[in-house]
């Protein structure tokens, strides 16, 4: 009798001591996936007029990369990046849903996919298989109707997501937002959204491990803000500057007090040393709300003003804080990141890399990373990219021309070497077309009626 009292005691404990080491395997993951917004944006990142004290502790006591980059220059390819862990060429979803029309184009855009089909595995299905629960709230943008919209794709909850990519009614209520129940009059949106995901977790079962993709509208136009926080930084305005927009600035620091509200929310429920925390962005700064500097140009731009976003990777006594990454980074790499710390394999290859070997023993890739816009975009034109190491290549289709940086030292991409460096341009224009041709990227065609207005 005593040795088989001692014997179910063993397996208690090895019960015991199984389930403690798998929730440890299985943090909960929340998704901070702002709208809009360049790493310029940030006052942990530089910027000296906008006010960000949350996301700036978060960079403090976490993980700031400073190479991060967008999959695509505007915002559906990349939330159709992050959900799949696939670039946005591979997936055929390479533009904002559903996209520019351009009025007499050189070129004719291929015909793309508008929609996320539910065939593509997404994050949330990973992580739904292996005993987590799932909740969207906000920008979603993933294609026209309910069988594309987050519920189908892994989501336990959804409030917000839709086909809208941006509050077309603005950002105070009331909004008329499929799938957001009204808010009274003057309800400010990112306030909402914020209290939406803070009820998910303070009512949630902490037994059960969860995924937050938390997509705010903001920093999207409208730019529209908080009166007394406008005034704010008005009075804070010396002289006229291109970088410093007070109503931009103001939507800025609600968006920050959300996320501080969001930390606070987690640390009353004793979950921020079981939560991993990602910030991070769709796509660089839209030029008309503020600069990119020192990056050129802005959303919708070949250049850096068009992708590098922030990324600022968080997890309380898991992660070393305070260290500052230069390794290159992609949104796909987001979605391995998760898998890698809830331990889970996917059943086919993604196009990102964990960057938990990054933070916790400084792995370095050196890979290159891949951008395929086959459309028009405010000024921009057609164009595929490439980064390996410290140089950039880009290639226009309209005229098949192309332009080489030096980032290391040409930060603003001003000084086009493929004429000086014709063997590095040589080299990676190689490494493109092969890239290309591996994921079956769609290219844009000549326009047979096309009418050259200038040569009249």
């Amino acid at each position: 009798m005593k040795i088989r009292l001692i014997c179910v005691f063993s397996v208690l404990i090895l019960l015991l001591s199984f389930t403690k080491k798998n929730e440890i395997r299985q943090p909960n993951f929340i998704v901070f996936f702002i709208d809009d917004m360049g790493s310029a944006d940030l006052a942990c990142y530089g910027n000296t007029f906008n006010q960000t004290p949350n996301i700036d502790q978060l960079a403090q006591k976490g993980v700031k990369f400073t190479n991060a980059y967008s999959a695509c220059t505007v915002c559906s390819p990349s939330r159709a990046a992050l959900m799949t862990g696939k670039y946005p060429a591979k997936l055929h979803i390479t533009d904002w849903i559903a996209g520019h029309e351009k009025t007499n184009p050189k070129l004719l855009i291929p015909d793309w996919q508008k929609f996320l089909p539910q065939s593509e595995k997404t994050v949330a299905e990973y992580l739904k298989e292996n005993g987590y629960v799932n909740w969207h709230v906000g920008k979603w943008h993933l294609g026209e109707g309910e069988e594309f919209y987050p519920l189908n794709q892994g989501f336990d909850i959804n409030i917000g997501g839709s086909n809208w990519g941006h509050p077309k009614k603005g950002f105070f209520a009331p909004y008329q937002m499929p799938l957001l129940t009204e808010g009274e009059k003057g309800e400010y949106l990112t306030d909402r959204l914020t209290n939406e995901a803070i009820k998910l977790i303070e009512n949630h079962n902490e037994n059960v491990p969860f995924f937050l993709n938390l997509a705010h509208y903001a920093v999207h136009s409208p730019v529209q803000a908080k009166a007394e926080k406008i005034e704010k930084y008005k009075k804070l305005l010396v002289s006229p500057d291109k970088q410093k927009n007070p109503a931009y600035a103001a939507m800025i620091e609600s968006l920050d007090e959300g996320i501080g509200r969001v930390m606070s929310a987690l640390e009353k429920k004793n979950l921020l040393e079981n939560t991993v925390i990602i910030f991070a962005s769709d796509n660089g700064t839209l030029m008309q709300s503020a600069s990119s500097l020192p990056f050129r140009k802005g959303k919708g731009w070949c250049y850096e003003g068009g992708t590098r976003t922030p990324l600022i990777i968080y997890w309380k006594n898991k992660i070393e804080g305070g260290k500052v990454i230069d390794e290159p980074t992609i949104t796909m790499d987001l979605t391995s990141t998760i898998l890698d710390f809830a331990a889970i394999k996917p059943n086919e290859k993604l196009d990102g890399k964990s960057l938990k070997p990054v933070i916790l023993t400084n792995k370095k890739y050196e890979r290159p990373l891949f951008w395929h816009y086959p459309h028009y975009h405010e000024g921009d034109a057609p164009y595929s990219a490439v980064r390996l190491g410290d140089w950039k290549l880009i290639e226009f289709f309209e005229n098949n021309s192309l332009e080489l940086y030096n980032l290391k030292d040409d930060i603003s991409e001003s000084n086009n070497l493929a004429l000086i460096n014709p063997q590095k341009a040589k080299e990676l224009k190689k490494l493109l077309d092969k890239w290309r041709k591996a994921n079956n990227a769609q290219m844009p065609a000549l326009n047979p009626n096309y009418i050259d207005k200038k040569s009249k």
